[in-house]
């Protein structure tokens, strides 16, 4: 049987996103190894640097986490830790963070430190704490999933990035790039605990996580998060300048004022393809990492099977963006 903590003894087996620049990956890894070898525990560490293998080398270091009653973490962004954690619930091992992306959503919602010191010393002292998941056909979720127009923006920023680099700034204008372009409407049937409705939007967008609803100005479906529910977050067609009044009041935290925008929270959704469409398969985007999936969508909340090591102590107050 698995202990419920970590023994003072517990290896961590680290998997590391390569980053951008080979000096700031190096720098990384040495400041990972050293706290840890200062405080006298084992680490096994990965560079992955090929985003192909990541799965691969994950569910590696998952099983010997599992096998040797140590502890899988995740170094890396939203992507990273949503693809390590993916391997820690399937073996059932503890799973630790250090938060290395542009927002950090899930590192800053549980308080884990963004500074990668820190960071490494909260894994130290940390309590296991079971978090919920959200679940898109086989694809586990800690942050959100979107079909539609939020898979095309996150494509477009990942190649902006690559040309002008990683920035919040260079993401925020992606998306409004994005946002005013072309692209089409999506024409899908909702059903949540027998309520079928049809919807016209640009995007269907369902989050798991409370920090990033309260700053978009959604805090009743923020609450419902903590209640062991999703939130859904669907725009009506409002034409390119109501897509960036939109953008716009989600930007100040405003979103949930705007009377073009449909807002439930469930815990089982499936979403269908409108009878006239021909698609079968279709975009889905999970923690930034977009995918094929086929339709239907069975989206559904998963309570308590992701064992994550959480900082002993609630912070004083989460960063702001």
């Amino acid at each position: 049987m698995y202990s419920a903590e970590p023994g003072p003894h517990a290896a961590f087996y680290v998997v590391m996103n390569a980053g951008s620049g080979h000096s700031e990956t190096e720098l990384r890894e040495s400041t990972i190894r050293n706290v840890l070898q200062e405080a006298g525990r084992t680490c096994h560490l990965e560079v992955v640097d090929d985003p192909a293998k990541l799965g691969e080398i994950a569910r590696r270091m998952a099983t010997q986490a599992k096998d040797n009653e140590g502890v899988v973490v995740a170094a890396g962004g939203d992507g990273t830790i949503n693809t390590v954690a993916h391997e820690a619930v399937q073996q059932g091992c503890l799973f630790g963070v250090l938060p290395q992306g542009t927002f950090n959503y899930f590192g800053r919602t549980h308080g884990i430190p963004e500074d990668l010191s820190e960071a490494v010393r909260a894994l130290l002292d940390a309590r296991v704490t079971p978090v919920q998941i959200g679940m898109v056909n086989d694809r586990i979720f800690l942050v959100n999933a979107s079909v539609g127009l939020y898979p095309q923006l996150l494509e477009a920023r990942e190649h902006d990035k690559r040309q002008y680099g990683r920035s919040r700034v260079v993401a925020i204008l992606s998306a409004l790039k994005t946002a005013l372009g072309r692209h089409r409407p999506l024409r899908i049937t909702l059903d949540t605990e027998g309520i079928n409705r049809k919807l016209r939007t640009p995007t269907l967008f369902v989050g798991n996580n409370r920090l990033q609803m309260e700053q978009v100005g959604m805090e009743p479906l923020a609450t419902t998060l903590e209640e062991g529910e999703l939130a859904a977050i669907a725009p009506r067609s409002v034409g390119k300048l109501g897509m960036l009044g939109l953008l716009l009041r989600g930007a100040l935290g405003r979103l949930g004022e705007a009377e073009n925008v449909i807002a439930f929270s469930f815990k089982r959704l499936t979403v269908k393809h409108a009878r006239l469409s021909p698609r079968r398969r279709i975009k889905v985007a999970t923690d930034g990492e977009v995918t094929h999936m086929n339709m239907p969508l069975e989206f559904r909340v998963v309570e308590g099977r992701l064992k994550l090591l959480k900082p002993a102590g609630p912070p004083e107050s989460v960063p702001g963006s």
